[in-house]
């Protein structure tokens, strides 16, 4: 069975609330907890924000590291699920799924040589 990769983007500025995100905190274990039941799940972690990051690039020979981000956005990339499912249609009913998909986006792909 095939292999998407759900990228979860927040936006950096006018996301939900603290205590709106309190309150998802049952979507998302329910959403965890559908997707397992389904049997999709593969896997699925948060990442640190993007304040958190080093970008490396190699140019020349050259190892060059920049904190964060290498370019400002609207959105950051929060984390992730891996899921094997039937085809893209079924990927893309899950990625509406996500609790974030309301205010965020999902990016759905197929893992390389999976779909």
């Amino acid at each position: 069975m095939p292999k998407y990769m759900l990228l979860n983007y927040l936006p950096t500025k006018g996301g939900p609330a603290p205590e709106e995100m309190r309150e998802q905190h049952a979507r998302w274990m329910r959403y965890d907890q559908d997707l397992k039941e389904a049997g999709l799940f593969l896997a699925n972690d948060g990442l640190a924000g993007p304040d958190a990051a080093t970008t490396v690039r190699v140019r020349g020979g050259e190892t060059q590291l920049t904190d964060g981000p290498f370019a400002e956005t609207k959105e950051y990339l929060a984390g992730y699920f891996l899921i094997e499912a039937p085809d893209l249609d079924v990927a893309l009913e899950w990625a509406a799924r996500m609790p974030s998909s309301s205010y965020g986006s999902v990016e759905v792909r197929p893992v390389w040589g999976q779909a």
